[in-house]
């Protein structure tokens, strides 16, 4: 379907909802409905229905239908979008800050990365977030990150001299880079591409990734470091936010906190799936083996990559970098 014809069907869908609700919030994003994502959104949608008896509608477009990966930032800017969900890789350009997420092995678990999101720290980011334009509503979760490659990566010296595709991040070049690796920044679309014909080793993915998009065809070991984390900010149109009646915000930012509490326990099952289904092929194929490593291993890991934390010390903030560590 052409941009416009996605455009006209969006607003005859639009239209018709309008007729029915007094306020309508147009929520778009980039990937399937059926993904944690997805839910989240749907969730949204739904809660905030009930909440306000329908005076307001949230009309979700997944997948691209309303604007893609790169548009969804000026959309929210200029209002044709009010509400939609970046990775936060869309946001280090504007508040570097932001790159603290992708520091290796900052999170000791999932308690402890909820707890630095729902605190201080990730309040902190919100509001430099709020201040570039935007406002910042909640963080959703994509998952740990773990390596593949066509080899096992049980210690960090395993990685040297391969290839891995990373996101635009200077984070994760300096992770790969201290460990001996070649970062090579390539878009998602690519990846299965480039793993196929060695333009690249290897990658970094949480498993719903690696699996959906059928990385574990095209490599041989999956080992799991869970060294990193990516996530998603949900936020909204600053001019929309401004207009929008008093009335219905509290119920808006109640519905948001339950979607947020709904999206995380979606995709933690969903990582559970995943694994099982990761398993499953792993056994019957004989293609793929899956490494998991032992305490000890993980920390000769940890202690290679952390050794980039005292370059990011004047961009991200040393203070901030100590705030999340400490926190229980």
């Amino acid at each position: 379907m052409t941009k416009f014809l996605r455009v006209a069907a969006a607003t005859a869908l639009l239209v018709s909802s309008v007729i029915a609700a007094e306020y309508t919030i147009k929520l778009t994003h980039v990937v399937s409905p059926n993904t944690p994502k997805g839910m989240g959104a749907d969730f949204f949608a739904k809660r905030v229905g009930e909440l306000t008896a329908g005076k307001v509608e949230v009309i979700v477009f997944p997948n691209s239908q309303l604007y893609g990966d790169g548009e969804e930032m000026k959309a929210l800017k200029l209002g044709n979008a009010h509400i939609a969900i970046p990775s936060f890789s869309k946001f280090t350009s504007i508040v570097p800050e932001m790159q603290i997420f992708d520091l290796p092995f900052l999170f000791r678990d999932k308690t402890h990365l909820h707890h630095v999101l729902d605190g201080e720290v990730g309040q902190a980011i919100k509001d430099k977030v709020t201040a570039k334009g935007f406002v910042a509503l909640d963080y959703w979760d994509a998952g740990f990150k773990s390596l593949s490659a066509n080899k096992p990566l049980i210690k960090p010296d395993d990685a040297a001299g391969l290839k891995f595709r990373i996101m635009s991040s200077h984070v994760l070049e300096a992770q790969f880079k201290a460990v001996g690796a070649n970062p090579q920044v390539l878009p998602f679309s690519e990846v299965y591409s480039a793993l196929q014909q060695g333009v690249v080793d290897g990658a970094e993915n949480p498993l719903s990734n690696f699996y959906t998009k059928k990385f574990n065809e095209v490599q041989t070991d999956l080992t799991m470091t869970e060294h990193g984390y990516l996530g998603y900010l949900v936020v909204m149109s600053e001019s929309f936010w401004k207009k929008f009646p008093a009335t219905y915000k509290p119920l808006i930012i109640q519905a948001m906190k339950e979607a947020t509490e709904y999206e995380r326990k979606i995709a933690s099952e969903d990582d559970d799936a995943t694994m099982a289904k990761i398993k499953e092929y792993a056994k019957t194929s004989g293609k793929l083996t899956i490494h998991t490593l032992t305490p000890e291993q993980k920390a000769v890991w940890q202690k290679a990559m952390e050794s980039i934390y005292p370059q990011f010390y004047n961009t991200i903030g040393n203070g901030l970098i100590k705030k999340a560590q400490a926190v229980q």
